[in-house]
């Protein structure tokens, strides 16, 4: 793998992509930040080299190179999920060039469903924690251990220095931004009423589909890593009302803002 990792750097560098600072991986219906960015160069996924392609209408297939609050910056605008087919390996591949591109934090967006009943659509959760419902991990392969510790520690996978600025900013601004544990599923289907009182009872405050393996690799690689859901729907097995994919990215939008707003704040801090 880490010949197919040079190669997608070199191209992404012969390219303009010169020692990002940090990556951005942008959620479902969280695009707009792109508008504050001032951005360099641009790349189809499908343009580069070892890249896995978007086939999800709503994810955009690019990544996008430039500066944000002062940062050289690199994002996904569109992520991989293995709803779609992939592999967990195919679906972190990104991370790991962006690491080998140089960057030394990773922040990580997603639109989650709201499993506690205390928080709301339209609200954010900071992600202090999470529980790997997905069935395998990104690191089962042979030869990971060319790339990193095969036996990563996850007792701390959210940076905790960058989650207590979030708190910060949030608070500074009047954001409500809750913080929990986020629990990731391999979808594409919604959960049922069963599920939702699963997830409850081990704990999870919001479910998606993403996010945790990006984490898992990030850590592998020693990156610093914090994630922020936008809760898009609520969850409660007892009055669950039928939900579709068109509603949740209309929420994301809605609650993007703030999103953006912290991030633009946090990332002058980095």
């Amino acid at each position: 793998m880490l010949k197919y990792i040079t190669e997608t750097a070199d191209y992404l560098i012969s390219k303009g992509f010169e020692s990002p600072e940090l990556g951005i991986i942008l959620g479902t219906g969280l695009g707009k930040i792109l508008d504050d960015i001032d951005i360099i160069a641009e790349v189809s996924y499908n343009h580069i080299p070892n890249f896995p392609t978007a086939t999800v209408e709503f994810h955009k297939g690019k990544l996008i190179y430039g500066t944000l609050s002062g940062k050289k910056v690199v994002v996904m605008q569109g992520r991989f999920h293995i709803y779609e087919g992939y592999s967990l390996q195919d679906v972190t591949y990104p991370v790991r060039v962006m690491k080998q591109l140089g960057i030394k934090t990773l922040l990580v967006s997603n639109a989650s469903g709201a499993i506690n009943s205390n928080f709301k659509k339209g609200e954010l959760m900071l992600i202090d924690d999470h529980i790997n419902l997905q069935g395998s991990s990104p690191l089962a392969f042979r030869g990971v251990e060319q790339l990193g510790e095969r036996f990563t520690d996850m007792s701390a996978p959210y940076d905790l220095e960058i989650n207590k600025k979030f708190e910060t900013i949030a608070k500074d601004k009047g954001i409500t931004l809750h913080k929990g544990v986020y629990a990731s599923v391999v979808g594409p289907q919604l959960e049922t009423r069963a599920e939702y009182r699963m997830l409850k009872i081990i704990g999870a405050d919001a479910v998606g589909m993403s996010t945790v393996p990006e984490i898992i690799v990030a850590n592998h690689l020693n990156l610093k890593v914090a994630a922020v859901s936008v809760l898009t729907d609520e969850c409660d097995p007892d009055n669950l009302k039928p939900v579709n994919i068109s509603e949740i990215i209309a929420m994301a939008g809605k609650a993007e803002p703030q999103m953006i707003a912290l991030f633009k704040e946090l990332i002058k801090t980095l």
